[in-house]
């Protein structure tokens, strides 16, 4: 069996190099380093939770996510799920930078309570609150 210690990177395909940074920049991601002769951009928020943005992707998709989106579900990843701090702080902050909270805040039966976004390709991100934010939402139980 092979013995996984952690979650190194998380890679994301993007059309637009400057657009993703300043959407993850909202996230509290900030520019690290780029590949030289790669398409790959690192970013990094203060927790050094990684993502490399890979600035390779077409940016006419019709408005849609392939693996989200369509009729037929296409194996893949769906979306990165990251816990946040305060579910209503970032909310708050969502709002004042235009990002749509496209579903939730959502208390699942497991009891913790989620928001999901959209990067401006379109992939999914879930922010997940803490047994507090459940708790302000009605959620009886957390189960973290």
């Amino acid at each position: 069996m092979i013995k996984i210690k952690n979650v190194d990177h998380v890679g994301i395909r993007v059309a637009d190099e400057e657009r993703a940074l300043k959407f993850y920049e909202v996230l509290g991601f900030k520019f690290f380093w780029r590949a030289t002769g790669d398409a790959v951009v690192k970013i990094k928020n203060d927790v050094d939770v990684e993502i490399n943005l890979v600035v390779n992707g077409n940016d006419d998709q019709g408005g849609k996510n392939i693996l989200m989106d369509v009729p037929e579900k296409i194996p893949g990843y769906t979306h990165v799920a990251w816990n946040v701090e305060s579910l209503k702080q970032t909310m708050e902050t969502l709002a004042e930078n235009g990002i749509e909270i496209r579903q939730g805040p959502v208390v699942f039966s497991s009891g913790h309570v989620s928001i999901f976004i959209r990067d401006p390709d379109l992939n999914v991100i879930e922010l997940r609150g803490d047994d507090q934010d459940a708790k302000e939402l009605g959620a009886e139980e957390y189960i973290p």
